[in-house]
């Protein structure tokens, strides 16, 4: 018997949006396992696409993973994460591109924690999730775990993200300086992951997008050995390639104590298509 099975691509499933602004943009990425660790549990994504309707109701995807689990556990969870992610946020039909990341968080989520459960070796493994979303003139950033977003916008730095961790918590709350945290020995203790709990929830923003920002996106490798003020000057200096590779390379020689991944993404132009 003839298979009459249709195949659906993302572009045949997702919502029917008017595409008004085309994000044009360079990108420079670099990650790698550090001096001290012996395998890479860091991943980045991209999702970049030329489908009009895919750009005008998901545009773009940057994507940085963290994971944790020991052995090749943390490799794995970020691996799934990021390809469930992107897999379920682009197929999605909700119109409301923030209702889509909701919903791709939750099946990286389920995913993750599910293979955690039952596959041997892999309990308790999770991993961070940081990402930025260009669609049309808008920038979109989900946030779980330490990882981290930048955005450098005429020549300022702004952090985008809180890192969801035992130390953040405590100096939102008053009970810590920042420069006590720094030196805390549980600095690094996360209260969110993907694949830990039954239920993980986001922190999603959105930013209106202009021609000149530059993200930065970037695991907590490369902000163990690298302050603020150098990964300003990087971005301000360097196109996104040269940052990329010299802020992994500032971390390496600052230590390498972890895998260290830097993701750079500089909008060159927003197309109007009116």
């Amino acid at each position: 018997m003839e298979d009459t099975t249709a195949e659906f691509t993302a572009s045949e499933l997702v919502p029917s949006v008017e595409l008004r602004v085309v994000p044009r943009v360079t990108i420079g990425a670099k990650t790698d396992m550090g001096r001290v660790r012996e395998n890479n549990e860091d991943k980045f994504e991209l999702f970049l696409t030329e489908d009009e309707s895919l750009l005008a109701s998901r545009g773009l995807i940057f994507l940085v993973c963290d994971g944790m689990g020991g052995h090749a556990a943390g490799q794995i969870a970020s691996e799934l994460a990021a390809k469930t992610f992107i897999d379920v946020f682009l197929s999605h039909p909700a119109v409301e591109p923030t209702e889509a990341i909701a919903a791709a968080v939750k099946a990286a989520n389920r995913y993750v924690l599910d293979v955690g459960r039952t596959v041997p070796g892999r309990k308790g493994m999770g991993t961070t999730m940081s990402g930025v979303i260009l669609c049309q003139d808008t920038a979109y950033t989900v946030q779980v775990g330490d990882s981290r977003i930048y955005r450098l916008r005429d020549g300022q730095l702004d952090r985008l993200t809180v890192d969801h961790t035992f130390l953040e918590e405590n100096i939102r709350l008053g009970f810590m300086t920042p420069e006590e945290a720094a030196v805390h020995p549980h600095r690094h203790w996360l209260l969110r992951a993907v694949g830990a709990e039954d239920i993980v929830v986001p922190d999603i923003g959105s930013h209106v997008a202009e021609v000149g920002d530059t993200y930065f996106i970037c695991s907590d490798g490369i902000l163990n050995h690298v302050s603020d003020l150098e990964i300003h000057e990087f971005l301000r200096s360097k196109n996104p390639s040269e940052a990329a590779w010299g802020l992994v390379k500032q971390a390496l020689l600052g230590g390498g104590s972890d895998n260290a991944t830097a993701l750079v993404v500089r909008i060159d132009g927003l197309e109007s298509r009116a």
